[in-house]
Formats: C-alpha cells, structure tokens, sequence
C-alpha cells in the first residue's frame, strides 16, 4: 500500500509544477500565457508609438522656438547684411519694396516625393471640373427635354385648335352652300363627312377627285383654302361668326382672314 502511494505523483511537488511551466518551442503554450504576451506586446507598440509622436512634438516646439527669435550679430549672414547697410525691420531691395519677414518654413512630414501635394491637388481640381461640367450637361439634358415637352405640348394644342376650326368651317360652309341650293360642295373635304359614309363611296369620290386628293393638304392647308372659299363665296368669317353685306363691309369690321388677326 505505502508502495503505490509512493509511487503516485505529489501534484504539490516543486517537480510537477516545474514541469507546467515548462513550456519548450514546439509544445503548444497555455491560452493564459499567449493572451498575456499579446497584450505585453500590445503595449510595447503602444509604448513605441508614443514615444515617437513625442519626438516629433519635441521638434516641433524647438522648431517654432527658433523661428520665434530674430537673427542676431552672431549669425554671419545677417553679419553681412548689416555691413551692406541693411538694418532689423528693413525691407530688402534697393528701393525697399521686398519682403520683409524671412521666407516661411514648411517642414515635410510625409514620405511622398516633391510634387506630390501639386499633383493631388490638380487631380482634386480636375475631379472636381470634370464634376461641375457632369452637372452641367445633365442641367442642359434637362432643359432641352423641357423645351422639347413644351414644344410638344405646344404643337399638340396648337393642331386641336386647328382641326377644331376647321371642323367649324366644314360645317359653316354645308349650311352656306346648302342655302344657296348647292347640292355637291367644290370639293369632297369642303363638307364634314358623315360618320357612316360607306367605303364604296369613300372610294367613288377619290376617284372623281383631282390630281391631288385632300390627304395631301395639311389640316393648316385645308383651313387657308375653306376660310378664303367662305369668305370670297359667302362672304363669311369664322371667327367672326359673322356674314356680311358685301365684301366692302368684310373688309372694314373684320380684322383679318387668319385666327391671329382676331387675337387682339
């Protein structure tokens, strides 16, 4: 019995505990260890980094205390310029009209070369064209699309009162002709058709129709020529909603033979 406890391991023993902490390259490490050493060297950057920008501070202000002081008699160039004549406050020059404060330090901190500051700064200004000129095309796009939207609109209302005064005229020249027994108008389009005209028909009057059919008059086209047939055959006007005596008295009280003369 006192055997085999001998022979077991004391986990209190100096041996086992040394054996724990025991840790050889190739054996993995305890979690405890890899966080603490990542931690310790956490700092160590840390510590580094600090250490660092504190130099850099350190510059900095005795950068800008010597800066701060004026040159004296010790320093062999404001040495000469004394001797040339030159005195503390002075501009430079001959005629005095140079500068005044010495030229300004900038100290470079970063690694790019000489000239890389002017480039960035031209790309930011040409990013910055190529934007403004993006602006201003779409701007352009817009307003052509609106002008184009308004013409459209422009044009389609402009057709409608067109077509409306010549469907005003078609009827107005039925009635005037049917008046003076004119059974068959000058020509087909003269009347409004009625809408259940047959196809046979429609077909017999293209015959009879001239070396032109109506179908190559504009809607503008058929209102000159309907308007100028009323008021020369029936001395008419349309816009006036008007028959008048004789062509003397169509020619006084009416303001014009187009629908702009009648606008004012």
């Amino acid at each position: 019995m006192k055997l085999n406890m001998a022979e077991e391991e004391d986990y209190m023993s100096d041996s086992f505990i040394n054996v724990q902490e025991d840790i050889r390259p190739g054996l993995p490490m305890l979690r405890q260890i890899r966080e603490a050493r990542r931690k310790e060297e956490k700092q160590q950057e840390a510590n580094l980094k600090n250490r660092q920008k504190s130099l850099k501070e350190e510059e900095q202000e005795r950068r800008d205390l010597g800066l701060k002081n004026a040159l004296g008699c010790e320093n062999k160039g404001f040495a000469l310029l004394q001797k040339m004549g030159y005195k503390s406050g002075q501009a430079l020059g001959k005629s005095g009209d140079g500068i005044v404060e010495p030229i300004p330090l900038h100290v470079k901190t970063g690694k790019s070369g000489i000239g890389h500051e002017t480039l960035l700064k031209r790309r930011a200004e040409e990013k910055l064209e190529h934007y403004r000129r993006k602006i201003h095309i779409k701007n352009e796009a817009e307003e052509k699309a609106e002008e184009q939207f308004r013409m459209r609109l422009k044009n389609k209302q402009e057709k409608m009162k067109l077509e409306g005064d010549l469907k005003r005229s078609q009827l107005a020249c039925q009635q005037l002709d049917s008046q003076k027994n004119i059974e068959v108008p000058r020509e087909a389009w003269y009347w409004l058709r009625p809408e259940e005209e047959t196809e046979e028909e429609e077909e017999e009057e293209e015959q009879d129709e001239d070396e032109y059919t109506s179908k190559d008059l504009s809607v503008l086209e058929k209102l000159e020529i309907l308007t100028s047939y009323l008021r020369e055959e029936h001395l008419y006007c349309i816009w006036c909603g008007t028959t008048y005596k004789d062509k003397k008295d169509l020619s006084t009280n009416c303001p014009g033979p187009t629908s702009a003369d009648h606008d004012d």
